[in-house]
């Protein structure tokens, strides 16, 4: 008789048990649904991916019954696998969903070679050159406001040019009127100018006087640069600051210039206010506005566009005690005023009447509030209690409403301001909705309806209840863009598409490819020229126009004595 013990098999029951969970897990994540794929389903997977990794590993190692041998071996071999993986490969950021952007490790980011077909384009060069500024030592005559404005008229450019001068448009409400873009892109295609690689960072342009000017990073280091804006070669360019790095957020600057009175302003990645003159890139002024009101950068980089009105730079810096927004001379660089106690969101303040009284609109990381344009004082605060990033611009509606949405699976709300006969002003929640959450995105108004894009896709909204008239068109995180009746959407891709914003259905007209990369940054259209920015490339196309539209708009003058 045998008393040797029989040898038991690998116990395989608990690895099943593990796979069946997660596969249960994911089946509840991803359920067909009419929502888009978003941040929190990218997120939840991660989590049930790891989790699963981490219980299968443990229950290889100290509960398969295996062989210790056959243990260690299929164990060292997957980390081998592990450690070449990381030496092919490389994470070069997240998606507006947290998808990871993986791609061949080779040192240096390679710079791509443009695929603007079927549309004509130039070959793409290097990246341009940076043009050291002006030295500051040098004998040059300060124009002063006045003169600089005089200077640009009378050379026959500032005022007969097109602009985009700031973050959004003239109005900072990404709404353009009078340019009369065609709707058919078949018989006139967009023609590219230029198209070549750029520094890192998510800022738009600014544009005048012919230059295109914006923020980006370059071997680590923070520029201002000014491009011409039709041949896309560096005029001049000012900086060196410390950049920003963040795998998540991308890397680089984010607030788009603002250019008024042959200035540029700019707000860099780490709070620093600086002034330039336009033509050269000469420094005027700079303030290290986060140290002088004691706030701390947010974390993912400053992205607060300043706004240049009535004579002053108006910033957010999300300082305590009364140093939230903040207003500087625009000449001097002094500080003017401050208000508010709200730490900064990456929203960016804008000028709105509200109850027949011009003030100041900026959405801040704990409240909507509305800031008196003389003095900075608060006139009236609508709290948030969701603490998540706010992005998304505040849609001014008629004299009293105001539309906000953030992404996140927040959504967005209707607030009526209202103000007494005695000068009391309140703010009342009108309605909120979950079928609209811009996250990067910035809402427009047409003809009575709100378009944007929630989580990716374009959606129609009806002010009147918070109701969604329709949901079409998978763009990403891209930007829109309203150009008289026509909508531009940039797709997070880099795709440009036009789209007939109407409440009935969902009309694409037209697409091609602009740039390469991750899209975020804000478009910039100056007449009929289109700038576009993704994170590796920049371009600048002509489109095509409907000159009957535009006869519409402007007639000529009739002939006569």
């Amino acid at each position: 008789m045998s008393f040797r013990k029989k040898t038991q098999g690998p116990r395989l029951w608990p690895a099943y048990l593990i796979l069946a969970a997660a596969l249960g897990a994911l089946a509840g994540i991803w359920r067909p649904s009419d929502s888009p794929v978003g941040m929190s389903q990218t997120t939840l997977t991660l989590l049930v991916g790891l989790s699963c990794a981490l219980l299968l590993l443990a229950w290889w190692l100290f509960f398969s019954r295996t062989h210790l041998f056959t243990r260690l071996a299929a164990t060292l071999g997957l980390v081998a696998a592990a450690g070449t993986l990381n030496a092919l490969f490389e994470i070069r950021g997240l998606s507006g969903d947290l998808v990871p952007q993986v791609a061949w490790r080779r040192g240096a980011t390679p710079l791509p070679a443009p695929r603007a077909a079927p549309l004509p384009t130039a070959t793409t060069p290097a990246v341009p050159p940076v043009i050291p500024s002006p030295d500051p030592r040098e004998t040059r005559v300060d124009l002063g406001d006045d003169a600089a404005s005089a200077r640009l008229e009378g050379s026959g450019q500032g005022a007969s040019l097109p602009s985009f001068p700031q973050f959004l448009g003239p109005n900072r409400d990404a709404t353009l009127r009078g340019v009369g873009l065609a709707r058919d892109w078949r018989s006139a295609a967009p023609v590219a100018l230029w198209r070549q690689p750029i520094g890192k960072g998510w800022s738009g342009f600014a544009v005048a006087d012919g230059l295109a000017v914006t923020l980006e990073q370059r071997d680590g280091k923070e520029r201002v640069v000014a491009y011409d804006l039709e041949r896309g070669t560096v005029r001049w360019s000012h900086g060196g600051g410390a950049g920003f790095e963040s795998t998540m957020a991308g890397d680089g600057p984010r607030a788009t210039p603002a250019i008024d009175r042959g200035r540029v302003y700019t707000f860099g990645v780490n709070g620093v206010l600086t002034a330039l003159d336009l033509t050269s890139g000469r420094l005027l002024f700079e303030k290290d506005v986060l140290a002088e009101n004691g706030a701390s950068r947010p974390e993912h980089g400053v992205a607060s566009s300043p706004l240049v009105v009535d004579g002053v730079v108006i910033v957010l810096a999300g300082g305590p005690g009364g140093r939230s927004l903040v207003a500087y001379d625009a000449r001097t660089g002094e500080r003017r005023w401050a208000g508010g106690d709200d730490p900064a969101a990456y929203s960016s303040p804008r000028v709105a009447t509200l109850g027949g009284v011009r003030q100041v609109l900026v959405l801040s990381l704990d409240s909507l509030a509305g800031h008196d344009i003389r003095t900075g004082a608060v006139l009236w605060r609508d709290p948030w209690p969701e603490r998540a990033e706010k992005v998304s611009q505040p849609v001014v509606l008629g004299n009293d409403l105001v539309f906000v949405s953030m992404g996140y699976g927040v959504g967005g709300r209707l607030v009526k301001v209202s103000r007494s006969a005695g000068g009391t002003w309140r703010p009342d929640l009108v309605w909120r909705t979950r079928q609209l959450k811009a996250k990067f995105t910035q809402v427009v108004a047409h003809r009575g309806f709100l378009y944007g894009l929630d989580e990716g896709v374009l959606v129609c909204l009806d002010p009147k209840d918070g109701e969604r008239r329709w949901k079409s068109g998978r763009y990403g995180h891209g930007q829109v863009l309203l150009v008289d009746d026509l909508l531009l959407v940039q797709a997070e891709d880099g795709e440009v598409v036009l789209v007939e914003p109407s409440p009935e259905r969902h009309v694409e007209l037209a697409r091609f490819q602009a740039v390469e990369g991750r899209a975020w940054a804000t478009p910039a259209l100056v007449g009929d020229l289109l700038l576009v920015r993704g994170d590796v490339e920049a371009a600048c196309y002509r489109l095509p126009i409907d000159k009957s539209a535009v006869a519409a708009v402007h007639p000529q003058p009739s002939g006569g004595k």
